[in-house]
């Protein structure tokens, strides 16, 4: 399970750069090989009390035709809480040989409130 203590955007959404059909001062945003969709990226810190300051901050890729909106901040807290749909986790080597993984969404919003359940969950 990704994020099963919850998640905070720490950073703004942006457009992912395609680093091989842009050109100098001309950007050219990246699209997912298999949908085609534009790749857009937000930094998130997971609230996982066990995992190590250097680990906490991760970037999380949308695929979305359109730049997403994040939530609304919430009232007394410093980081707007999100949760992700359609998620796909992809674990690949990097460069420094070091096992990391890609995690890519469809949808990004506010948490639900504890002990909801969705339409899907309820007609299961």
């Amino acid at each position: 399970m990704v994020f099963p203590h919850g998640c905070y955007i720490v950073g703004e959404v942006e457009p992912v750069k395609d680093f091989d059909a842009s050109t100098n001062g001309r950007f050219v945003q990246s699209r997912d090989k298999q949908s085609g969709e534009l790749i857009w990226q937000v930094s998130v810190m997971d609230a996982d009390p066990s995992l190590k300051a250097a680990q906490k901050t991760v970037s999380v890729k949308i695929l979305n035709p359109v730049q997403p909106v994040p939530p609304a901040p919430m009232a007394g807290l410093p980081f707007t809480p999100v949760e992700f749909d359609h998620m796909t986790v992809t674990p690949y080597v990097n460069q420094a040989g070091r096992l990391v993984y890609s995690i890519k969404v469809r949808e990004m919003r506010a948490p639900r409130p504890a002990g909801k359940t969705t339409a899907a969950k309820d007609a299961a």
